[in-house]
Formats: C-alpha cells, structure tokens, sequence
C-alpha cells in the first residue's frame, strides 16, 4: 500500500493539541446546528437528516476529490458529520422509539463493524494511511457512524442516567483524561486510542452543546441556538486561520 514511495502524505490533519480543540469545537457546533435546524426551525428530524446528509455527501466528495490536505475542507467534513449525526440520532431514538440505550449500542455495533471492514480491506486504520479515495471512504463512514453513536450516548448518559448536562461533561471529559495518560504512560495502540478519543470528543461537545441551548428548567443555559452556533464556527475559523496545520504522514 504505497510503500514503494518513501513517505505517505495524508489528507487528514496532524493529530495535535489545536485538533482536538477543534474537533471538540466541531462536535458542540454539530449539536447546537442540528437542533438550530430540526427545532429552532421547526423542521423535524427527518427533514432536518436530508438537509444535512446532502451536504455531508457534497463536503466528502470536495475532500476526496482535492488532491492534498485542506484545513477548511476536512473541518467543514468534520462538521458535516457532526450535524447529520446530531439529527440522525435524535430521529433514530426519538422519532423512531429506539431510544437512546437500544441507538447507543445499535450505533457502536455499525462502528465498530466499520473499524474491522476497514481493517480487513486496507490492513491498518491508522489515520496516517488516509491518502487515497478508498481510504477515505473507510474514514469517513467511520466518522460518521462516530459522530452519530456520540450524539445517542451523550443523550442517553444526560438523561436517561440522570446526570445532567454537565454531570455528563464531567464524565467524559475524565475518560478523555484516561486516555490521555493512556497515551503517554502505556505501550496501548496508538490508533485504539486515538478512536477512542474520537469517539468520546463527540458525546462531550453534545452535551455541552445541550448545555448552551436547552431550557434553564432543564438543565441549560437556553442560549439562542444561532447564536451558538456562529460564535463556535468563528472560534473554529479563527483556529485554522492563526493556526497552522499540517498533514498526517508516516514513512514507510
């Protein structure tokens, strides 16, 4: 797989501190955006889900189809996925009645039945390997089933564990911590726990999400949605304009 050429260059981003500031970024914009859309707007779940799977389809096809890493375009991806999957789980769990233990677990099988596929096909994972349109897709179907599985379980952990919005933030933020220390203090997969970070990224950016814009009767701050929303897509601007980022790479 490319090993014939000396160095690999992925299109997906360098995994650093300013990615996961953006990505947690992404994820509570995804939530604040889906409900701006499905509630605010009053469009419901379903119509809301069409809106945001054709830009979802349209942002990947602009990421694979560029020939190299491009901040804006691999972030409004991100972000494209993180919103579908805001109104995909809450028509799944909600309209639907799976609710969100019976989504959560649906939704980590599909994930974790992605993982494997991809595994099987390309032989590794790893978000280095991420060069090629194949690749890709493995990437962001994975992402997407990620994206989708956090919305369910920041959902399920909130609410249905009683938690709260932030009890809830509290919770996955220290897992995110473990992995962290994981990740300098073990020999464990770098890969493993670079999804697993992902994966946990996406239920703490909903729920702090939740926060911002559900009811102070519930537990939030009722921040105007649209609000919300523009002030984290300027952070997230913001972020890659003064920050530069690199591609992923690896030598082989």
């Amino acid at each position: 797989m490319n090993a014939i050429q000396g160095q690999t260059t992925s299109k997906v981003p360098e995994v650093t501190l300013l990615f996961w500031i953006i990505k947690i970024a992404a994820t509570t914009l995804g939530e604040t955006g889906g409900d701006a859309v499905s509630m605010s707007m009053n469009l419901g779940y379903l119509a809301a889900t069409g809106i945001f799977a054709a830009l979802f389809v349209a942002a990947v096809g602009m990421q694979i189809a560029a020939k190299r890493f491009h901040p804006y375009v691999y972030w409004a991806t991100i972000i494209a996925t993180t919103t579908v999957g805001t109104t995909l789980a809450d028509f799944a769990t909600r309209s639907l009645g799976i609710g969100y233990a019976g989504g959560s677990s649906l939704l980590l099988v599909l994930l974790l039945a992605s993982l494997a596929v991809w595994y099987r096909a390309m032989g590794t994972v790893s978000v280095e390997s991420v060069s090629t349109p194949r690749s890709e897709m493995f990437y962001w179907a994975t992402i997407m089933f990620s994206q989708t599985l956090g919305t369910a379980l920041g959902d399920w952990t909130a609410d249905t564990a009683g938690l709260g919005y932030l009890g809830a933030a509290a919770v996955f933020g220290a897992l995110l911590a473990l992995v962290a220390g994981t990740y300098f203090w073990t020999r464990i997969s770098h890969t493993v726990l670079f999804w697993a970070a992902f994966v946990l990224t996406r239920p703490l950016g909903a729920v702090v999400g939740d926060f911002l814009d559900k009811p102070v009767a519930s537990g939030g701050l009722a921040l105007s949605r649209y609000s919300a929303t523009a002030v984290l897509l300027v952070f997230i601007v913001a972020c890659i304009m003064l920050f530069k980022q690199k591609p992923a790479s690896t030598s082989h």
